[in-house]
């Protein structure tokens, strides 16, 4: 890896060349790469020193229906190509990706902050949504019955939505495309995606490795822009999108749920959580505190998965909290190019200052400080790993999404108050159960409201089971043998028997 010092913020840097040749830093439609039409262009900044690493393109809602109309053009021939060439390319694209991993890490790393080593996770994670629905695009049948009165014959077949729109965020920006893309185009489906305008380098580099791995012109475009709101409501106005699929904040999925009404379109929304984490007494604490810091961990707190409330039995509380806040204590912030890094920077100074506050109104509502709470000194968006215990379950960091590297510890007397408290939230993606007791896990698989349960885990995600959440956080299903229905029609035929 070249030592993060070598990175002078210029257009011209030769390892970001390397990683993102100047003329892929443009829009993606219809095969070609492009400037926007006014030359127009936006900054992306390293968060670890707030330097710019170079500019994109930023296109206009206007380009975002020219994007459509590349998708469109194809549409009909892209869903009659055999499954087995849709797999193949796929499939191509996985092997091209992890053969680059080290390069697409580092270019991550550089637009996102996220350590090397966590970086290097993603891309293997994102890759492997790229391999499983290579094999699930050539599985896409029907059904063949009879009529339980007789006389007909019931076919149904699978067909491909049609042209999607895709709206990825920042936290994950190879691994958030890769979970809409590769159902899409193992579907049948044509892609406009806007990437987010913090971090699209590595999503124009998915689309280059796409683009070599034999993806038709047209299939994928992409369109970076800083007019989010402006080429969402243009895109879904139009009704030749048929499918829209987003992964950013429940408000923001709001706003697109409301849009996609005027033409039914289908919709995906993975929303916001707040993941409750559960530790019973008879948990074994060394195994809580490693998936407390998985659950909490990655990605420096900023994701939809991150537990975010610790709920602790009140006789292992402050064992829990101890332990943990000695592991967060020994971790190293700092640049994620750097060596021995753990931690990197947050995306902007807005991240570091709503953390900061949650983390003030706790200790102002009772709670005590472990570890942590301040942002240290010097430049770059960075908030130094934190623990928190005797968090009153009312206050204002049990509510709503951290997104930041920050543990609250409230405690609970009983299993019944446990999974009262986990559900008391308008959120349901994730939650996370520490218990040695079986009758128990099942009694909480059942009654917790999250669509996502990890049993002595802190890591849930896997490209072959379905994420996705419930409530607030949203409905459909990415991954798994449920995403790919995510991108198909079921059309049935009547058949008389003869």
């Amino acid at each position: 890896m070249t030592d993060a010092s070598t990175y002078d913020a210029s257009t011209t840097d030769p390892v970001l060349d390397r990683l993102l040749p100047p003329d892929r830093r443009n829009l993606y439609v219809g095969g070609a790469w492009r400037e926007a039409d006014d030359g127009k262009r936006f900054e992306v900044r390293d968060p670890a020193d707030g330097s710019v690493l170079t500019t994109v393109a930023d296109a206009s809602a206007a380009e975002g229906v020219e994007a459509l109309d590349a998708a469109v053009a194809i549409q009909a021939e892209w869903a009659a190509t055999p499954p087995r060439e849709r797999s193949d390319i796929l499939r191509r694209a996985f092997e091209v990706i992890m053969e680059r991993s080290d390069d697409l890490a580092l270019l991550m790393s550089l637009e996102m902050g996220k350590p090397l080593t966590e970086a290097a996770g993603e891309v293997a994670y994102g890759a492997d949504f790229l391999r499983w629905f290579s094999e699930e695009a050539v599985r896409i049948h029907g059904l063949w019955m009879a009529a339980p009165a007789g006389g007909t014959r019931i076919l149904t077949m699978k067909k491909p939505v049609g042209p999607c729109f895709f709206v990825t965020p920042w936290n994950f920006p190879l691994a958030m495309g890769t979970r809409k893309i590769a159902p899409a185009i193992a579907a049948g489906c044509t892609i406009v995606i806007k990437p987010a305008a913090q971090t699209p380098l590595t999503m124009l580099a998915l689309a280059g490795i796409l683009e070599e791995s034999g993806l038709p012109a047209g299939v994928l475009n992409v369109v970076p822009t800083t007019s989010d709101a402006e080429l969402s409501k243009t895109l879904q106005a139009d009704d030749r999108v048929r499918k829209v699929s987003f992964t950013g904040s429940t408000r923001a999925g709001k706003i697109l749920v409301g849009q996609s009404a005027e033409n039914l379109q289908r919709v995906s929304m993975e929303l916001g959580g707040n993941a409750p984490f559960l530790v019973f007494a008879d948990a074994d604490l060394d195994a809580a505190v490693d998936g407390a810091m998985a659950a909490k961990m990655r990605n420096m707190g900023e994701a939809c998965t991150s537990a975010n409330r610790f709920l602790v039995h009140e006789s292992v509380a402050e064992d829990f909290g101890a332990r943990l806040a000695e592991r967060m204590s020994s971790l190293v912030v700092g640049r994620g190019q750097d060596d021995g890094v753990q931690v990197g920077p947050l995306v902007n100074p807005e991240a570091v200052e709503s953390v900061g506050q949650l983390v003030t109104d706790a200790v102002h509502d009772g709670a005590r400080l472990l570890t942590g709470g301040e942002a240290p000194q010097g430049e770059g968006w960075f908030y130094t790993p934190t623990v928190l215990i005797d968090v009153p379950a009312e206050s204002a960091i049990n509510r709503q999404e951290i997104f930041g590297p920050v543990a609250p510890i409230t405690t609970f007397s009983s299993e019944e108050e446990a999974i009262a408290s986990a559900n008391d939230t308008e959120y349901g993606l994730s939650s996370y159960v520490y218990t040695r007791d079986l009758d128990r896990t099942i009694r909480l698989a059942e009654r917790l409201d999250f669509g996502m349960v990890g049993v002595n885990t802190g890591l849930v995600s896997n490209a072959a089971a379905p994420f996705g959440g419930v409530k607030a956080s949203g409905f459909g299903r990415e991954g798994g043998f449920e995403g790919i229905e995510e991108y198909l029609e079921t059309t049935y035929i009547a058949i008389p028997a003869s």
